[in-house]
């Protein structure tokens, strides 16, 4: 989670900063067009942050500067499907103080949904109203500055067009399919896309930035800055000396991503591949749920573990993907593939935190720039306290905008070329 940020009780009490404001903690639904679209969100920033935000936000703009603090404020943000990992991820993003998150989610609380969502009312029964409307006042009284937006609608049935509103779609507790039909669409509007799964003592991040460039300050070396690639997906673009130290050069670094399609059956990195050692310590969670997504795929639901049947074709789906890692086979164990299954869907609150901190954070890092992003799976594995990021690119052909020559940025490439 952000260092700068405390988390609420399982109902926040009033806005934390101190205004007592509460005049804007209703929350508009928003309504669909004639086209399946929604309107963008409004937004009332004006182009210089105010004095009141520099003292709110001052804690974290000493953190990640005042430059960051205004891309922060200026994003809008879409957060798909309301339970306890979205919870997390609000939470942070809203009190870092962007201009607007969208809440997309049309199932209603379940019983299940109270023990693990700290959103939800207390003083009355949720059960059955929408979740993104039963969590959306409390996520508002966060930060009053933040307009909180709702859609009720079923995100499979938004037309492509729907997400061009947004600067960064988050995608959580969704199937394979339905991740891999939003980042298609999100690379039809060139824009950025994070996906997240939690399974009780498991859990996945992804991230699909397209092109994303960002600079580091470091000290100037005697060895100089080389323009060109520093990795598969990293390259450096340009290099400069600080204006304000002349032992400081700002470096321009640019990382190319993948789709969801191919990142999430693509090898491991070369550098695992001709280690014996490296590839022990791989965790088998990735083989599990490349099982899980390509269970999802085939078959259209998740495996049932009361299911034999169900039971041997998930471990046989499992066993292919770690064979096709070319991972040791010693290391995907039955107790592993058992404890994986029985904790599918499941929500465990302390997992939920660690993921949706890290998504958060890598969200913030991105929108200020000032910082290497995730690249591009994270694999949570409880069981062992462990979080391994993995880069998981086909070993062939580009990456990037290369991935998708229809992607909006495309266009505008070729536009700009016929002009």
């Amino acid at each position: 989670g952000l260092a700068t940020m405390e988390a609420p009780t399982s109902e926040p009490a009033g806005n934390p900063n101190g205004t007592g404001n509460t005049q804007n903690l209703t929350v508009p639904v928003m309504q669909e067009n004639t086209n399946g679209s929604v309107p963008a969100p409004t937004s009332t920033i004006s182009n210089g942050i105010s004095a009141d935000e520099i003292a709110l936000y001052d804690r974290q703009i000493r953190l990640w500067g005042l430059k960051a603090q205004e891309s922060i404020r200026n994003a809008n943000i879409l957060l798909i499907t309301m339970k306890a990992l979205a919870n997390e991820i609000a939470k942070n993003l809203v009190l870092a103080g962007i201009n607007s998150l969208t809440l997309c989610d049309h199932c209603p609380v379940l019983p299940s949904d109270l023990t693990s969502q700290f959103f939800l009312p207390s003083d009355r029964s949720p059960v059955g109203t929408n979740r993104a409307i039963a969590a959306s006042t409390n996520i508002q009284r966060l930060n009053p500055r933040v307009s909180i937006n709702i859609d009720t609608l079923d995100i499979r049935l938004k037309p492509p067009s729907y997400f061009s509103a947004f600067d960064i779609i988050i995608a959580t507790d969704l199937d394979a399919p339905t991740l891999n039909l939003i980042n298609t669409a999100t690379r039809l509007n060139n824009r950025k896309f994070y996906a997240a799964g939690s399974h009780g003592m498991y859990g996945f991040l992804f991230s699909d930035l397209i092109e994303h460039n960002f600079i580091i300050s470091r000290s100037i070396s005697n060895v100089p800055t080389v323009v060109g690639p520093e990795s598969p997906t990293r390259s450096i673009i340009s290099s400069s000396p600080d204006p304000n130290d002349p032992k400081v050069e700002n470096v321009t670094k640019r990382e190319l991503f993948s789709t969801w399609l191919l990142a999430s059956s693509s090898p491991l990195p070369a550098e695992i591949l001709k280690s014996p050692r490296r590839k022990k310590v791989v965790t088998p969670i990735l083989s599990c749920l490349r099982g899980l997504w390509e269970f999802e795929s085939q078959f259209g639901i998740r495996p049932n573990p009361n299911d034999k049947a169900q039971l041997a074709q998930f471990t046989i789906l499992c066993g292919e993907q770690h064979k096709a890692l070319g991972l040791p086979a010693e290391t995907l164990r039955s107790e592993t593939l058992r404890a994986f299954l029985q904790n599918i869907g499941g929500e465990v609150s302390p997992v939920a935190a660690v993921l949706g901190g890290q998504l958060a954070q890598d969200v913030i890092n991105v929108l200020g720039r000032t910082q290497q992003p995730i690249q591009n799976f994270v694999v949570f594995d409880g069981e062992r306290s462990e979080a391994g990021v993995y880069a998981l690119h086909p070993t062939e052909g580009e990456l990037g905008r290369g991935l998708l020559p229809i992607s909006g940025g495309q266009q505008q490439q070729q536009q700009q070329q016929q002009q």
